[in-house]
């Protein structure tokens, strides 16, 4: 209060005293430009001190108040220097921020107007540039001072909450003073200058339940015990005012929405405690029963809201058996009752079961609970009938006689009726046809005799029926297991291809045989091996057991050669120790073998030359087969071509046949000529159609020498033909041409025998080939070839 009032009468004196405050301002005006200190004039001298005294406040200061209206403008302040002594060659200027609009200044007196209304809230402060100069040259006669002009706050805003409406959320039950929330309110009046901007704040609506801090405007809890079940929102109407709150102050206003949030303050709360029903039958809305499945629904209604509302439900009590599970939907929050174990009415008819619903949440005393009974009556169902066992095993020797009886399966009806049963064989299980059972003890027997290296196990189902309702039917798996005999002799493991090499030593071992027995004793297998009897003292092989159900084939001399014997014979009789025994013969065929110093086979006989070593003897023959049969077809099929008299089919250079040429005129039958080939009459029904001729005209051109004429008037025919004809036979372009026909048969034979020279007593150095020179060009390269040199006699 002493601080407002000390710049009231500030402002009243700068308003009112302008021309006594404006020296002090230009001396110190001049002091800032200077830099040094304020001189004082004394009451008797005239004369100027050059030293000052330094004031204690700031003169470069204005206030002008905000808002202010008037017809005149109104007077800010007033600038004066001591240069000022009444000459009127002084002006004052002024510049800075809004000079000349907002603020002007007399440039004799220096008075200072404010020419426009002032908004603090626009702008507080305005920073000018003062400075004196010569009216007449406009020289500076001081240098330029700087001073601020504030404009002084009034209360013209009111409290705004910029972020209102509040929503705010306090626990239910909250103790009292609990914090609710805070709000906050701002005045755009100066808070430093006086209590424009001094807020207080108060509840308008919402006691007596809540309360305000009137200077930090934070809500809390007044009154104690809200419980959101009864009411869960509540409106605060809050209200700020300026001028401290005092009369004539402005005020702003804002709601404030408070939730209460819940607490776990409730128990969870069955709708009744007991559910039962003297039938067996509870109540549709809260049980559904029906024959062996079961289901119940039960619901523990809660006041309370979200996670304090779950719960979770359990049975406590009458399910010690575990017959029964209650499940908690999250979505409904209900308990499903639910069946876990199969109910059986002649076990137990009655369930009474003790149902708990706990929350999920502890409330402020602990865990809130509640309980309620449920009676379960079991209603009695016809049932199918029950075997003693799910499923039966049952053993049963190989062989066995048929009708022997393998087991028994036995089944009871449990409901107290005790209706009789009947058995039978699922036929799709023993599609063979292999088992029967009896009906009425459901004793099962062999139907067909049993091979254990066929099956080993047998899986049938048999079933039971009431006889009274034959749509009751149970089921059971009857595993029937073939016990073995020893009924399968050994045999050797495999086709054995022993050798033996003509320069091996004795002792050497020639194959390690091994034997497979189809039987499975107990013991496992032992097999004995021995030759046969006429073979003990065999004098080229003999056996060595070696300890492991196998043998080895020992030559006993060296002198093994395949001119002598290629193969031997060695038959090997093999018994297991089965009770009673089995054995078998086998034989091993052993070639003799040529063979290197490594022991490496390289020829047995013919069979080694032209196959690979290890061929079996089935591929041979299986070879053998196939070319036999080829041969066969390829016979066939020249026997049949013979016997059609057809032509094999040879190379066209190699097919030279003649041509029997028949000529309809004596012209050289250009047009008239046909030529016969001479395969039809070799094979005349076996003509296959016309065959044409393969004609060769010369290369030669001939020119016909000119005939001698006679006179036109004497002419000699004779000699003109003779002449005529005599061209036509040595004319090599004439028709008809030469013709190269292909014979694909030369005959059955002839009488004159053959005419190749391959079969003559003389050579073709004997021979003269030198006339064919005489025949022409065509047969001189013939004779060349036929002929021999006499470099080819000395060779």
């Amino acid at each position: 209060m002493q601080r407002d009032l000390w710049t009231y009468l500030l402002l009243v004196w700068i308003t009112c005293i302008p021309y006594s405050s404006t020296a002090p301002f230009a001396n110190q005006s001049r002091s800032l430009q200077s830099g040094a200190t304020a001189g004082h004039r004394g009451p008797n001298e005239g004369q100027r001190i050059l030293s000052r005294a330094k004031r204690g406040w700031v003169w470069n200061q204005m206030f002008v108040l905000e808002e202010f209206e008037g017809p005149d403008p109104i007077l800010v302040g007033r600038l004066h220097t001591d240069l000022d002594v009444g000459s009127k060659n002084i002006k004052y200027v002024l510049a800075g921020e809004g000079a000349g609009t907002i603020f002007s200044i007399n440039d004799k007196t220096g008075d200072i107007h404010a020419m426009k209304r002032l908004d603090r809230e626009e702008k507080a402060e305005y920073t000018l540039m003062a400075q004196v100069i010569n009216r007449d040259t406009n020289e500076p006669l001081e240098p330029p001072s700087e001073f601020i002009i504030k404009v002084q706050d009034i209360n013209d805003n009111s409290p705004q909450f910029i972020e209102g409406p509040y929503v705010a959320s306090v626990p239910e039950m909250s103790q009292v003073g609990t914090s609710v929330t805070k709000v906050t309110a701002t005045d755009a009046d100066d808070p430093v200058y006086g209590n424009s901007a001094k807020l207080v704040y108060s509840i308008l609506e919402g006691q007596p339940y809540f309360s305000i801090d009137p200077n930090t405007a934070t809500i809390g809890i007044a009154l104690p015990g809200m419980d959101r079940e009864i009411r869960d929102e509540y409106m605060v109407v809050i209200q700020a005012k300026d001028m401290g709150g005092h009369m004539g102050g402005l005020s702003g206003t804002t709601t404030v929405t408070v939730r209460l949030t819940d607490i776990n303050d409730n128990p969870p709360k069955f709708a009744k405690s007991k559910y039962f029903s003297a039938f067996g039958f509870l109540k549709p809305s809260i049980i559904m029963l029906v024959t062996s499945v079961f289901m119940a629904i039960l619901k523990a209604t809660d006041k309370d809201v979200g996670e304090n509302a779950k719960s979770i439900y359990s049975i406590i009590g009458g399910n010690e058996k575990g017959v029964f599970e209650i499940t908690t939907d999250s979505q409904t929050q209900e308990g499903i009752l639910m069946i876990k174990k199969p109910l059986d009415f002649e076990m137990q008819k009655h369930f009474n079961l003790t149902v708990e619903a706990t929350n999920v949440r502890y409330g402020p005393t602990g865990p809130y609970k509640d309980t309620t009974t449920v009676r379960i009556a079991v209603e009695d169902s016809d049932e199918p009938p029950i075997f003693t066992r799910p499923t039966y095993v049952l053993e049963v020797h190989e062989n066995t006689a048929i009708n022997t009886v393998i087991g028994v399966v036995t089944a009871r009806d449990p409901d107290a009726t005790g209706s009789p049963i009947r058995y039978f064989i699922d036929r799709h299980t023993d599609l063979e046809r292999q088992f029967n059972v009896n009906v009425d003890d459901g004793k099962i027997t062999l139907a067909k005799p049993l091979d254990r290296e066929t099956d080993m196990w047998h899986n049938i189902t048999v079933t039971a029926s009431e006889v009274r309702n034959n749509s009751q039917i149970s089921r059971a798996i009857v595993a029937i297991r073939v016990l073995d005999i020893n009924d399968n002799a050994p045999e050797f493991a495999a086709e054995y291809e022993p050798f033996v090499c003509e320069n091996g030593k004795p002792g050497q071992v020639v194959e390690m045989v091994s034997a497979v027995d189809k039987d499975d004793p107990i013991q496992g297998h032992y097999f004995e091996y021995r030759l046969v009897p006429e073979m003990l003292n065999n004098p080229n092989f003999t056996i060595k057991n070696n300890g492991d159900n196998s043998i080895s084939i020992l030559t006993k001399h060296d002198s093994f050669r395949r001119q002598k014997q290629e193969m031997y014979f060695l038959p090997i009789i093999v018994t297991d120790n089965g009770n009673p025994p089995m054995s078998s013969t086998n034989t091993l065929t052993i070639r003799v073998c040529r063979c290197n110093k490594e022991g490496t086979i390289q020829s047995c006989n013919l069979e080694a030359y032209v196959l690979p070593i290890g061929l079996s003897m089935g591929a041979l023959i299986a070879i053998l087969a196939c070319i036999v049969l080829l041969l066969v077809i390829v016979v066939l099929f020249v026997t049949l071509r013979r016997h059609k008299n057809e032509p094999l089919i040879i190379k066209d250079d190699e097919d030279v046949r003649e041509n029997i040429i028949r000529y309809d005129d004596e012209g050289g039958g250009e047009e008239d000529t046909e030529a016969f080939d001479i395969a039809t009459l070799q094979n005349p029904d076996g003509i296959n159609g016309y065959l044409p001729r393969k004609d060769i005209k010369p290369d030669l051109q001939f020119m016909p020498r000119q005939g001698q004429h006679s006179g036109p008037n004497g002419v000699d025919v004779d000699e003109f033909i003779n002449v005529r004809l005599h061209e036509a036979d040595n004319d090599p372009t004439a028709p008809p041409y030469d013709s190269i026909q292909i014979y694909g048969y030369e005959g059955r034979g002839s009488i004159a025998g053959s005419l190749s020279s391959l079969e003559t007593a003389s050579s073709d150095s004997d021979q003269n080939y030198d006339y064919l020179r005489e025949w022409g060009p065509r047969f001189r390269r013939l004779g060349e070839l036929y002929s021999v040199g006499e470099s080819d006699k000395e060779t």
